[in-house]
């Protein structure tokens, strides 16, 4: 009997290749390729749990066509010459071998390549300064390089590169491939008027500028044959006002539909950044951001199918996308690299195990470091070279051992040691496990952490470990377990400056326990510290009607960038909404009975804000002294410090640290 989604998991033929579901891996870039651009058995070993686990297609990002020309990533796969092929037929094969479509994304990063990797200017259809071209001479100290006007020669051997790309892609072993027409890529780039200033038969109208999306789309067609899937990706809208936007999409889709397979329906661009978002979705915006679009692209063309991406989360909304008919396939990245076994979960009946995604973009900016990509929520991501298949081996011995503290450090460790075999207990001094994802969770619109807090509760109650809430463990409670070795995940406490005048007075609090409910607050607040925890807690009661403010002692907040989640654009907007003020360069002197006072540190003066509520938000303190106390209470070389007890970071830290600790125990 099969499962109740029988609509993501219904199979399908095109061109006589069989998709065994209707859920594609939307494309990553892994950074896993050699230097040379080549597939390499880390490559391979990192796609493997999401072929294994059920996805029906594999899209690998940015995959390029011109290696010496067109290179914007640290890592990526070069198809530029026959040298690739052989390095692809292990991806291909090992995709296959698990019933899943391999696929590339192939691309061409026009005006967005980087001198940074190329070490010569962009190529694009007309010549002009490009935002991520400037942002890269800025950065540098120079003066920013203008892209080289693509020639008709030019042109005509970047249509040959694509079709000779998805033809390497066929003789590897593909039966299909994905052209990225999207996001501000070459092949967009020629059909938006945001970037075609030409004025010969490849710009002006849009009958002109289809015309290299319509020869590239032959050609691969031409050279890859009718047995041959082509998948092209494409942006709804790029939002920009400059751009193209939705009708003339429409118009755009008519004349090259005949040409492709399946019409990959996203939105935005990748260089203009402000208009990221749109493909590349924050915790703060919406679920399923795109799915109107292809809704209505597939209103439109009935007979066309369509793919829909963009925060789709889990299998449940995939099925329900697909049962209404707005798509007739799901793509999703972010939410499989949280839980690549997402697909199997669901298909068994084990959605409570699902790990959800955070949406924290933590993958996306290992990419920009440069590192290997990895999650927050899944620290086995990108580890699959150390556990083949991206499980944990059994231990040769099985041991006792402790976690204490029952945040997501102290969870994922608990989780991890079980899956070694050995035996665990875990100590949890409050009556509810999760630590400081509870107060994360608490503001109103953090659905994607409620949802984890969830899912780490839920599997601290199924583990077939010892979970004993409202306990404190003690050095002498642990000494009298004699365990074999001991995770210690005690987390960190709020800062609370002790030199302050009035900081200890009965309406101030820390912000995280406003966002709970945990004290009263008043109609005008102060919330001290703007950073994720003080702008969170400011927004939330901003849209409960308080009078809010925010000082900051910092001139700028770089914090808040670095903290946000890519989420930093929507979260002033949403304070601008509220009516939130930030009061930056205020150092904090002195808390009153009726509001705080403030030193402007451009000015010197000093400035008095009304409050009857003064929130805290000036970050936490990793419970050192706690941790120090646990030592030696297991063999000094079997005892772990890990999470926020080490250094008060984020979520995907905690858990990265508690993994390795827990995983060669």
């Amino acid at each position: 009997m099969g499962s109740k989604y029988k609509h993501i998991f219904e199979p399908i033929r095109i061109r006589g290749v069989q998709f065994r579901n209707r859920l594609e891996m939307a494309p990553p870039s892994p950074n896993l390729a050699s230097k040379d651009g080549r597939v390499t058995k880390e490559f391979v070993d990192f796609f493997r749990p999401f072929a294994a686990n059920g996805v029906g297609v594999i899209h690998v990002g940015n995959s390029i066509i011109d290696f010496e020309v067109s290179r914007d990533e640290e890592r990526q796969l070069d198809l530029g010459t026959d040298e690739c092929i052989l390095p692809l037929t292990r991806f291909a094969e090992m995709c296959h071998s698990y019933g899943c479509q391999p696929s590339l994304e192939i691309n061409h990063g026009g005006k967005d390549s980087m001198r940074k990797f190329t070490g010569r200017p962009a190529v694009a259809p007309s010549s002009y300064v490009s935002a991520r071209e400037r942002a890269y001479a800025a950065a540098i100290g120079e003066e920013p390089v203008p892209t080289i006007e693509m020639t008709k020669e030019m042109i005509k051997d970047a249509v040959e590169r694509y079709a000779q790309a998805a033809y390497r892609c066929k003789r590897a072993g593909f039966k299909m491939c994905m052209i990225h027409g999207g996001h501000g890529n070459l092949i967009s780039q020629f059909a938006s008027p945001l970037y075609n200033f030409r004025t010969d038969e490849y710009g002006g109208s849009l009958e002109n500028r289809a015309r290299f999306t319509i020869e590239v789309l032959d050609r691969v067609r031409e050279l890859c044959g009718e047995d041959f899937v082509i998948e092209f990706r494409i942006s709804a809208d790029e939002f920009h006002p400059d751009g193209m936007h939705f009708e003339e999409t429409l118009k755009y889709i008519e004349m090259f539909k005949d040409k492709i397979d399946i019409l990959h329906v996203s939105a935005g661009l990748h260089g203009e950044f402000q208009y990221m978002k749109y493909w590349y979705q924050n915790w703060m915006m919406p679920r399923q951001f795109n799915v109107h679009w292809a809704e209505k692209i597939k209103k439109a063309f009935p007979d066309l199918l369509v793919c829909t991406v963009g925060s789709i989360m889990n299998l449940k909304d995939a099925d329900e996308i697909i049962a209404s008919g707005k798509a007739d396939f799901v793509a999703m990245c972010r939410p499989l690299l949280a839980d690549p076994e997402m697909p199997r979960k669901f298909a068994l009946g084990h959605e409570d195990d699902h790990r959800p995604c955070l949406r924290c973009q933590y993958c996306g900016r290992r990419l920009l470091v440069p590192a290997v990509i990895n999650c927050a929520v899944n620290p086995m991501l990108g580890e699959e070279c150390d556990f083949p298949g991206g499980k944990v081996p059994k231990a040769p011995v099985k041991k006792r051992v402790g976690v204490v503290g029952g945040g997501p450090a102290g969870i994922v460790a608990m989780l991890t040691l079980l899956e070694r075999g050995h035996e665990v207990t875990l100590y949890e001094k409050t009556d509810k496990l999760g630590g400081n994802v509870i107060p994360a969770a608490a503001p109103s619109f953090k659905i994607d952490m409620q949802d984890y807090l969830k899912y780490l509760q839920r599997q601290g109650e199924k583990a077939a470990a010892r979970v004993l809430l409202n306990t404190e463990a003690t050095p002498e409670l642990l000494e009298k377990e004699k365990f074999d070795a001991l995770i210690i995940a005690v987390g960190a406490d709020p800062i609370i400056p002790k030199n302050v005048p009035g900081i200890d007075k009965p309406h101030v609090h820390w912000a995280a326990d406003a966002d709970m409910g945990k004290v009263p607050v008043g109609k005008k607040v102060v919330v001290v510290g703007a950073g994720a925890v003080g702008v969170e807690c400011a927004i939330d009661l901003g849209r409960k009607g308080h009078e809010v403010e925010i000082i900051e002692m910092q001139p700028e907040l770089k914090n808040l960038i670095t903290v946000s989640g890519g989420a930093f654009r929507e979260m002033l907007d949403a304070l601008n909404e509220c009516n939130v003020p930030i009061h930056t360069s205020h150092k904090l002197l002195e808390v009153t009975d009726d509001g705080v006072v403030c030193l402007n540190l451009q000015t010197n003066e000093t400035v008095t804000f009304k409050a009857d509520t003064v929130l805290l938000a000036l970050g936490m303190r990793p419970r050192w002294e706690v941790a120090d106390k646990l030592r030696r209470c297991a063999p000094e070389t079997e005892v772990f410090v890990v999470g926020d007890a080490v250094e008060a970071k984020t979520i995907a830290e905690a858990t990265k640290s508690a993994f390795k600790a827990a995983a060669f125990l």
